[in-house]
């Protein structure tokens, strides 16, 4: 029997979730609080498995086109001295002899939206306002029946909320806050990242788009922030005095920040619960198992737990609590190895013998559906 699916979010998780629920012959339908696919976001990275989930989507050979070509990076004290330079890796990406894929989130969500807007029903511009036992109601679209819910919103999911409560009985905070943004490339990078640290401020700023574009990331280190995480003005301020008195490129960065009309602002922070689903409700990607930036799998995760949940809920024939059930049983060991890497060694990239660990975990499943 059809069976009917609404999942909220449409960034990397919700899109390849409906992606393969409709290649299992779900009906589905994907609402995003946005007006369309969001811009802009900071390189991410595909690795392990997620490339064979991509492979099976048809999208890999097109996510290595789209890959970034960083030759190297150097890394400067708060006075601009250099202090490291490597031609081998980027710690944004790793060793480039890898098979890991780096890669603008635009892109990727991108490609995903484009191999599913023809059969899947996408909302945007709305999002789930409450979820009863007989319909779920919008903000805007009329109250409507579905025989699962996804939350695929994030870290700070409504979905969760809605269903299981108020985030603060999750999220776990890493002791960083980050912002992202883009610029012109007004510093003339050629395909070379430079990061700076010092003390509890730094930042990474690389190039993209044929080294038209800067991508930048700041980054606070403190245990906790009063703010309201909607003040983008408030975040800027913030930064703007942390980074105050570093040398180098960092003015013009800071009055870049100013005029981004991509800036982007939140804490660095895992999600953990003991379940991700409730009811005819569940969880994938960064609303149930956040493993945050810091772990660099976020996105592996999202397409790894649609690939399985989707999987999972074909097996059960569409009976949710056995579907859902069997997708928290592969995917929680899994999830929690990634979440590991964020904590294992704060700034750096995480030792090649837990990211091999992790990349262990978990197997896809043989068959070519």
């Amino acid at each position: 029997m059809t069976k009917t699916v609404l999942i909220c979010g449409a960034s990397v998780a919700g899109p390849a979730l409906a992606y393969w629920l409709r290649r299992r012959g779900f009906e589905v339908t994907v609402v995003e609080r946005a007006p369309a696919p969001r811009p802009g976001g900071q390189a991410i990275d595909v690795r392990g498995v997620a490339l064979d989930v991509l492979d099976r989507m048809g999208l890999l050979e097109r996510a290595r086109e789209l890959r970034t070509t960083m030759r190297g990076m150097e890394m400067l004290d708060g006075k601009g001295n250099e202090i490291m330079r490597s031609t081998e890796m980027a710690l944004s990406s790793g060793r480039f002899d890898s098979d890991d894929i780096e890669l603008l989130r635009e892109d990727l969500t991108s490609m995903i939206y484009e191999i599913t807007k023809d059969d899947v029903e996408y909302i945007f511009g709305d999002t789930i306002t409450a979820i009863t036992d007989s319909e779920v109601i919008f903000e805007h679209a009329p109250p409507r029946r579905f025989d699962v819910i996804v939350g695929a919103d994030g870290l700070h999911s409504g979905v969760r909320a809605l269903a299981f409560g108020p985030e603060e009985q999750f999220v776990r905070h890493l002791g960083t806050y980050l912002a992202v943004y883009s610029a012109k490339n007004f510093i003339g990078l050629d395909n070379w990242q430079v990061w700076m640290n010092e003390g509890d401020t730094g930042y990474a700023v690389y190039p993209v788009r044929d080294n038209e574009e800067l991508r930048v990331t700041l980054g606070v280190r403190a245990d906790s922030l009063p703010h309201d995480r909607r003040d983008d003005d408030a975040h800027r301020r913030m930064l703007a005095e942390n980074l105050e008195g570093l040398a180098w490129e960092t003015p013009r960065l800071v009055e870049a920040m100013w005029a981004a009309e991509d800036f982007y602002f939140d804490a660095m922070a895992q999600i953990h619960m003991d379940t991700w689903s409730a009811g005819r409700v569940t969880l994938v990607g960064d609303a149930g198992y956040c493993a945050s930036p810091l772990s660099g799998q976020g996105t592996s995760l999202a397409l790894v737990g649609a690939y399985v949940l989707a999987e999972e809920l074909e097996r059960a024939h569409g009976e949710h609590s056995e579907g859902f059930a069997a997708y928290e049983a592969r995917m929680r060991p899994f999830a929690r190895l990634n979440q590991a890497l964020a904590t294992e060694n704060p700034g750096q990239p995480a030792s090649e013998e837990s990211l091999e660990r992790a990349k262990r975990a978990l197997s896809l499943d043989s068959r070519q559906n």
